[in-house]
């Protein structure tokens, strides 16, 4: 026959089952907790560069490409049409002034300076000849007044005594008006012959005074081409480093045309180019930054081109430190112009995070977690980005890549 259980042992059974349901939702809760933990995203510390919010200044920038340039380099030409005929100097050597950098064939000047020393003795016999036939014209003119003057004396004298025999009634009236006629003509002629001479004496001093400045042009031709000559041997006028020379021995070179460029490389300026969409935004004595080589010097605008060429603006920049020790000729440098500045304001480095507007989504470290926030910026620079409001002075801000997370507003952090 049945038994009654004893109650001692349905407590027992009681007990095991409320264990066996608190054991199950246990692991239901625990295998709940494990699936959020498996689902919710993360980030590896190591995988993400973090920069932490700074009060400091930002100036806002445009970038440019540059290159170091010597502060002073001279180009030398040539002084002759000629050839070259021996170059004794290599590039990158130092020069002294005056030493001798190439050598042109001076055969064709000298024969040409001959010709011109011929030209000029002809030019001093015409010189010559021309005042003795201007000495014997004039004479001539003199002697023919001398003689007319002569003439008229006589003539005088005929008319005084025609005068007195008409007076005696010796003579006629008739005779007396012919004496005074041929006086009156004799006059004329003498004052004709006398305006002729001062006429000749006018024109052979302007004959004289032509000749003379062919004369001395030919002179001024003469000493330009022996100096030409003389400077055959091209040399620097002042010491410094032979940057190029047109070494093609042989080749024929034109008056004017560049042989070599001496550098003096113990000051340099910059020479960069800029994007035209930027041109109303460059002033002359703006302030620049030029980064070399993680070194950064400062200048200011020193000219602008005003030509625009293949999109291009091209300006030269003077260092406040042209002596600098990081310098070196054609250099790379990239040149920062700076358009305005902020002192005392919140700021953060620049980096891939930094997409260029104004409002944007980033990530901030909060606690272990990396939360997403909409953060207004201001101006920027290659180094650093002003924050407008958004985020707190102290604060870590990721400013790596995080595009693939833009739509997470909260990751957790690993080690």
């Amino acid at each position: 026959m049945d038994r009654a259980i004893a109650e001692s042992i349905q407590t027992q059974r009681k007990r095991r089952r409320w264990l066996v349901v608190a054991g199950a939702m246990l692991l239901v809760l625990a295998a709940v907790l494990a699936f959020r933990t498996v689902l919710k995203p993360s980030l590896r510390r190591g995988d993400i560069l973090t920069a932490t919010v700074e009060t400091g200044e930002v100036e806002a920038s445009i970038t440019a490409a540059g290159t170091i340039i010597p502060g002073r380099e001279a180009v030398i030409t040539s002084p002759i049409q000629s050839t070259i005929r021996r170059v004794p100097v290599v590039v990158g050597a130092r020069v002294a002034a005056g030493e001798t950098i190439l050598e042109l064939d001076k055969d064709l000047t000298n024969s040409a300076l001959a010709k011109l020393d011929d030209e000029q003795l002809r030019n001093q016999n015409k010189n010559s000849q021309l005042q003795l036939n201007l000495e014997r014209s004039l004479t001539d003119l003199r002697a023919q007044a001398q003689v007319q003057a002569v003439k008229v004396r006589s003539l005088q004298s005929a008319l005084r005594d025609e005068q007195q025999l008409l007076k005696i009634g010796g003579g006629t009236a008739e005779n007396v008006r012919q004496a005074e006629l041929n006086l009156a003509v004799a006059q004329l002629e003498a004052s004709r012959l006398t305006r002729q001479t001062q006429t000749q004496q006018r024109s052979n001093a302007a004959d004289v005074r032509e000749l003379g400045y062919t004369v001395s042009m030919q002179q001024r031709s003469i000493s330009e081409l022996a100096g030409k000559l003389r400077q055959a041997n091209v040399s620097s006028q002042q010491p410094g480093v032979l940057t190029w020379v047109n070494d093609n021995l042989g080749t024929t070179v034109q008056a004017g045309d560049a042989l070599a460029r001496v550098a003096d490389l113990s000051s340099f300026r910059v020479r960069a180019t800029i994007s035209d969409s930027y041109a109303n935004a460059l002033h002359q004595g703006d302030s620049v930054v030029v980064r070399v080589n993680d070194t950064d010097l400062r200048g200011t605008v020193a000219s602008i081109s005003p030509a625009v060429e293949k999109g291009v603006v091209t300006f030269y920049a003077q260092l406040n430190n042209p002596h600098h020790p990081a310098l070196r000729p054609n250099l790379r440098a990239d040149v920062f112009v700076v358009t305005r500045a902020h002192h005392g304001v919140l700021r953060v480095k620049n980096g891939p995070f930094y997409q260029g507007g104004k409002e944007q989504p980033v990530f901030v470290l909060t606690e272990g977690r990396v939360v997403r926030r909409t953060v207004r910026f201001g101006d920027s620079n290659f180094d650093y980005v002003q924050v407008v409001s958004g985020l707190r002075a102290g604060e870590a801000l990721v400013v790596s890549e995080m595009k693939d997370h833009l739509d997470t507003p909260e990751l957790t952090l690993k080690d």
